[in-house]
């Protein structure tokens, strides 16, 4: 059974820093691009970062342009594990934060990490 537990959310004040973490399980973890998603209330849920498989350009990154040089993705083979690193957060940042796992024709998602960031 696949499973992605995001943790890692919390309430900082602007210019905080916060990492978010996701547990990945049931599935071979290095072979599929992981990704974190946003979606702030009203709005869609957008794409923040992802960082490719072992498949492909091995831990090749893309950013959104409103994170570059804020946020970090990286990820541990090894545990399973995907990080988002988010540093200099806004409050436009607040959001509830979600991990993604995309491969084979298949997607899977975590329930998400609330993200609260008070100016």
């Amino acid at each position: 059974q696949v499973q992605l537990v995001e943790s890692g959310g919390g309430l900082v004040q602007a210019g905080d820093s916060l990492r978010l973490s996701c547990a990945a399980s049931g599935f071979t973890f290095s072979l599929y691009t992981m990704s974190w998603y946003r979606q702030a209330p009203g709005k869609e849920r957008e794409l923040v970062a992802y960082i490719t498989s072992r498949t492909s350009s091995t831990g090749s990154t893309d950013y959104a342009d409103s994170v570059k040089g804020r946020f970090t993705v990286s990820r541990n083979n090894a545990k399973n594990m995907v990080s988002l690193q988010m540093n200099s957060l806004k409050p436009e940042d607040t959001a509830m934060y979600y991990c993604k796992a995309v491969g084979f024709g298949s997607g899977y998602w975590g329930k998400g990490t609330q993200v609260t960031v008070s100016s």
